[in-house]
């Protein structure tokens, strides 16, 4: 048996992934402990995992809502430039906290998200093995292929070369707080430098939920790097009700903008009259940013509900209407369900320009986002026969994969052999 620990953010799309693998491991007969913020903690219980808090008194319990609740009015680069200084803050933290806590409790490996690039400098100081878990869309950085901050498409051309290159350098500018932060304590633990994003990933295994159907041709991941398909399960999801009596059989469309860039409401209330006078059933969730009397009467009286059972309404959606959150858009592919892309920060962009890319998908950024376009969108997603084939061959292609199983395998053999595991 071995003990692992779990780094990941404490908000709710990294603990959906991250909790899975940690149950999985727990299933398998090893000790898994997630060391995080506090507000991690209830859901990590909720999985029966165990948890260890880190920087209690600069991360209190409701600190992570109250963050997540200003970024959610955001979007584009100014929350892209909140999301990094919340990273710098939390890396600060993480660096200074988590060694003690992960060598008091006895942690033999580490599973890191690659959105807190400070684990794998933690995993290095402790002299402990570590696995990159790509949560988010791959972030590893090749010049051929566009930043996850980005909505640009994939192209070999010479320009988008240069485009990316000049986008890369953007991002540089953009998250130079946290490699400082992380360079300062390299430096004070006397490990070496690092000169690139890419050095903060594990050199035993890298596993990312998305399929590789789903990701741009890549010509420079390292040899240990897998595509396993998603790590959705029950696991730690609290199920709201919802009042199933209400569907009405017609084709159902399936509106979320997530938990965080979910406060957006006059989004909602363009795709209410986008999908007004269709032979479908718009459902619309919240994610939290308000009550359903909050957005009064909408176009087409569709069913609103603060928060929806994601995972069994999509068994039953024929689109979903998305920020492109990675969650979000796995889950629907994991059922088929093609999708219309609207996406507001971070790495969502990134994420719609890949449904786009792959087919399965239209995407309209936020900025460009008008009744008349989504209506369009919405429509030729509804009826225009290859979204729905290629959000089915996704489907399948996510079947294959092998998902969390696959990944723990991969997890496991790093630790019983202590080398890379090739793909």
């Amino acid at each position: 048996m071995t003990h692992f620990g779990l780094i990941c953010p404490a908000s709710t799309g990294h603990l959906n992934t991250m909790l899975p693998l940690g149950k999985e491991l727990q299933n398998r007969g090893h000790q898994v402990t997630l060391f995080a913020f506090s507000d991690a903690q209830p859901k990590t219980l909720a999985a029966g995992l165990e948890f260890r808090a880190i920087g209690e008194s600069q991360f209190p319990s409701g600190i992570t809502s109250e963050s997540l609740a200003k970024l959610g009015k955001l979007s584009g680069l100014a929350a892209l430039k909140y999301t990094v200084n919340l990273l710098k803050e939390g890396a600060d933290v993480m660096l200074r906290d988590a060694p003690p806590a992960i060598k008091e409790a006895g942690v033999e490996a580490l599973l890191v998200d690659q959105v807190m690039p400070e684990g794998g400098s933690v995993a290095e100081f402790l002299g402990l093995p570590f696995i990159s878990v790509c949560s988010a869309v791959v972030l590893n950085r090749e010049e051929s292929v566009p930043p996850f901050i980005t909505n640009w498409g994939y192209s070999r051309a010479w320009w988008a070369q240069l485009r990316n290159r000049v986008g890369y350098k953007l991002l540089d500018r953009i998250g130079k707080p946290i490699r400082e932060v992380i360079a300062d304590y390299r430096q004070e633990w006397k490990l070496p430098p690092h000169f690139s994003a890419n050095e903060n990933y594990s050199l035993l295994a890298q596993i990312s939920q998305q399929p590789a159907q789903l990701e741009f041709p890549r010509e420079n991941l390292p040899q240990w790097f897998h595509f396993t398909g998603p790590y959705h399960s029950p696991t730690g999801r609290e199920v709201p009700d919802f009042p199933y009596e209400k569907l009405t059989g017609q084709p159902l469309i399936y509106a979320s903008m997530g938990t965080v860039q979910n406060r957006l409401l006059g989004v909602f209330k363009s795709i209410a009259e986008a999908c007004n006078d269709l032979d479908a059933q718009l459902v619309i969730s919240l994610g939290g940013s308000a009550t359903p009397e909050a957005l009064g009467s909408l176009a087409g009286n569709p069913l609103v509900v603060g928060y929806a059972p994601q995972l069994e309404l999509l068994q039953k959606a024929n689109l979903t209407i998305t920020h492109a959150g990675m969650n979000t858009t796995l889950e629907s592919l994991n059922n088929g369900v093609p999708m219309v892309a609207i996406p507001v920060a971070n790495d969502q962009p990134g994420v719609a320009a890949r449904v786009a890319w792959a087919g399965a998908g239209e995407a309209i950024p936020l900025s460009r986002v008008n009744v008349p376009k989504l209506r369009t969108a919405i429509q030729k997603v509804l009826t225009e026969d290859s979204y729905k084939q290629n959000a089915v061959r996704l489907q399948e292609a996510i079947q294959k994969a092998g998902g969390v199983s696959r990944a723990i395998d991969i997890v496991e053999q790093v630790v019983a052999t202590g080398k890379p595991v090739l793909a």
